[in-house]
């Protein structure tokens, strides 16, 4: 089916949106299994967890006073500095553990660093909580394991330090997550045809080297950098001289064909590898005008410094990856009150597997109270409509997908020069799939 115009909008009527966002905190999650308030008291969080009280708290534990980066700053908090070993009697079960961290003190980068271990395997390496927050000690890190398996009833972390203390804010340990069958497919991509991406779903970015986030590649809409063959969809890399660039790649996105406003994303895809590679699966506004202050509607917005329709009306992250940091998978949401200019991104991070050898799907669940991101079913990012406006929550009105590798870049290129001699490079795509609710009020419009 061809929309040509957005795919569905959920009707829903503007006391209930307000009443769920205000209700959000009081829904408990029930697939959390164990959650820990490190050196901290009980309470519920925002999103519905309840963090029980550490043993070691006391009024006077210690406090970090200004915490930015999340949308419930409590957890952040409390700490134990020093912390070594934590048990937890829990079921026999296969599980996700959720770490939270926070800097308590005014350090550089590399004067924190340490490992983490969970059933005795080394899941984390070099946690530095100020470099995984480009330098701002005051931003708050989620690092996220998943498919931990509790043999013995006990859970098991440890932190190894190799330079100064290691240092543990909370816990959260959820549940395997169950697949959800309650979703009704209304647009996909299956790619079970040869040759270009189907002009009727798919629209290339045509663009030159340093448009945006001072990239290396040029996007083209050659098959060499974009085509549909085998059974899947191929957006490839190369390090070649083109358009007055060192490298050629493929952006393709589906606006005015495939756009959606509530409901749930799924994209299977296999990535590339490689320093200074940065593939991406992610979402950006339709109308990128909506919540923009200073940009006419016909100026071109991407790459305009002087134009504020970013991060004005939105920007949702499916799936980001760094080749610097392999397997290290990240979702993220950008907005005029929290992005990365100011220290206050909303994002978390798994400890993903084999990303570049084996195919994982990547996921969002969209509503008007929340978005929450998913790295093969398992739950580790949500960002929750909290009711603070557009400026925070921008992402009520219709978004399109975005399927892309970078080279280089402000983020692709941080762990230093791109390393020509992984090229050529690719990210494989098995299907792309949008759904709404079975019982989702909902308009859609062809």
């Amino acid at each position: 089916m061809n929309f040509k115009r957005p795919l569905f909008a959920t009707l829903l009527l503007l006391a209930s949106q307000i009443g769920a966002t205000h209700n959000t905190q009081q829904a408990l999650d029930t697939s959390v299994e164990w959650a820990l308030n490190v050196g901290g008291e009980k309470f519920i969080s925002q999103d519905g967890i309840v963090y029980q009280s550490d043993t070691q708290f006391t009024a006077e534990s210690a406090r970090i006073s200004l915490i930015k980066g999340s949308q419930d700053s409590r957890v952040f908090k409390t700490y134990r500095e020093g912390v070594k070993h934590i048990q937890q009697k829990i079921d026999i079960g296969e599980y996700t553990v959720i770490l939270k961290f926070a800097e308590p003190h005014d350090i550089d980068i590399g004067e924190r660093v340490f490992d983490v271990l969970i059933e005795g395997q080394r899941q984390i390496q070099n946690v530095d909580i100020v470099l995984d927050r480009s330098g701002n000690s005051q931003s708050s890190v989620v690092r996220v394991v998943n498919n931990v398996e509790v043999n013995d009833g006990i859970l098991d972390i440890e932190l190894k330090a190799s330079v100064g203390e290691p240092i543990l804010n909370a816990i959260v340990v959820r549940k395997k997550a169950k697949v959800n069958h309650d979703w009704v497919m209304v647009w996909s991509d299956e790619f079970d045809y040869t040759g270009e991406p189907d002009p009727g779903k798919w629209t290339h970015n045509i663009w030159p080297a340093q448009k945006v986030n001072n990239e290396e590649q040029a996007y083209t809409n050659r098959l060499r950098n974009v085509r549909v063959e085998g059974g899947l969809l191929t957006i490839e890399a190369h390090h070649e001289d083109y358009d007055n660039a060192n490298f050629t790649s493929g952006r393709i996105h589906s606006a005015g064909k495939g756009d959606m406003l509530y409901g749930r994303v799924e994209v299977r895809a296999k990535l590339p590898a490689g320093q200074g590679t940065w593939p991406a699966i992610w979402m950006l506004p339709t109308d990128p005008y909506r919540y923009a202050g200073n940009c006419p509607k016909d100026q071109d917005w991407q790459g305009n410094p002087n134009c504020d329709a970013w991060p004005n009306s939105g920007e949702i992250d499916i799936m980001e990856h760094v080749g610097y940091d392999m397997n290290r998978v990240h979702g993220t949401v950008h907005n005029r009150a929290y992005y990365w200019v100011n220290g206050e991104q909303r994002q978390s991070s798994i400890e993903a597997k084999n990303v570049d050898q084996e195919f994982h799907v990547y996921a969002m669940q969209w509503s008007p109270e929340r978005i929450d991101i998913f790295y093969d079913n398992d739950l580790y990012f949500t960002y929750l409509n909290q009711g603070e406006g557009w400026r925070a929550w921008p992402y009520d009105h219709p978004f399109h997908l975005i399927l892309n590798i970078a080279v280089g870049g402000g983020w692709g290129g941080a762990g230093g020069p791109t390393d020509t001699s992984v090229f050529p490079v690719k990210m494989e795509v098995d299907y792309v799939r949008l759904y709404q609710k079975h019982n989702q009020v909902s308009l859609i419009e062809k």
